[in-house]
């Protein structure tokens, strides 16, 4: 009797060694190992930059963050936020890009580099329609949908509103004036769209709108010929008469404006920290 109670006592000692084994193992395999564990804040920003630099996007973010999250104070954690921004538009996650941006603005607007969220925030905008097929095939701009447009229009306008004297405000004037004038074609081709309708009415309000509110843009000759168009439809021919004649005089005068080239490509980059002087701390 006693031998089979030393036996059980020795099997359940032996399942309870192997249990912890067990948990203790699955614990260790539970923890990844973290190579930034223990850095520094110069450290994580270092190496992050460093990512950015060879074009590792995602993981340059990832530092970024981890930065942010374990020194929060500081101008490494301020500088990550607009990295993070750039390193987002440059991963092709503008929703990202444009929130980190954002959080910037809030978190930091006196910062003497808080011109830079908001022309980055255009740049997202600007550039967010554009599809890949675009980058490589040539398309009307004014074809797209206008949402993304409008939005970088407001923000160029929100920049050179707020600062005037900035570095970025000579690209976002250039960047606005091809936006509008997209955005006037834009109308322009709708009224196209609804004469093929046989929506007259329709038309003529969108040729009027595009005269009225985008005047010196090279669209303005289009709203008129469609505004001749859909007079003539509608058997209103003195109003016809009167839209053919303001575009035979602009025309014989040469007052109707070319379209703009594209402004060139993005201009700016991440490197901030070149005038904060991060990389020597």
């Amino acid at each position: 009797m006693r031998r089979t109670l030393t036996r059980l006592a020795t099997l359940l000692l032996i399942a309870l060694l192997i249990g912890t084994s067990i948990c203790a193992c699955s614990a260790f395999k539970g923890k990844e190992f973290d190579e930034t564990e223990g850095w520094n804040a110069s450290k994580l920003y270092a190496e992050a930059a460093s990512e950015m630099d060879s074009g590792g996007y995602k993981k340059a973010i990832e530092l970024y963050e981890k930065l942010e999250a374990r020194y929060p104070f500081g101008r490494y954690a301020m500088q990550a936020q607009l990295d993070v921004a750039y390193a987002n538009y440059k991963a092709e996650e503008p929703e990202a890009a444009i929130a980190a941006a954002d959080r910037f603005i809030k978190l930091y607007p006196q910062n003497p580099f808080v011109d830079y969220a908001y022309f980055l925030k255009g740049i997202i905008n600007y550039n967010r329609s554009v599809g890949f097929l675009d980058r490589y095939i040539p398309t009307d701009p004014s074809q797209r949908d206008p949402g993304a447009a409008l939005d970088a229009f407001a923000d160029f306008s929100e920049l050179i509103k707020r600062f005037p004297d900035s570095k970025y405000t000579p690209d976002a004037r250039q960047r606005m004036v091809y936006l509008r004038n997209n955005l006037a074609q834009n109308e322009v081709n709708v009224a196209r769209y609804y004469m093929k309708r046989q929506a007259y009415v329709a038309a003529a309000n969108r040729a009027n709108f595009v005269i009225e509110h985008f005047q010196r843009t090279s669209a303005v000759k289009g709203a008129l010929e469609v505004l001749v168009a859909a007079y003539k439809a509608l058997g209103e021919e003195k109003l016809a008469a009167d839209a053919q004649r303001v575009l035979d005089v602009n025309r014989k005068a040469g007052r109707f404006i070319s379209n703009d080239p594209a402004p060139s490509e993005l201009g700016v980059t991440r490197k901030l920290w070149d005038y904060i002087e991060l990389d020597k701390n």
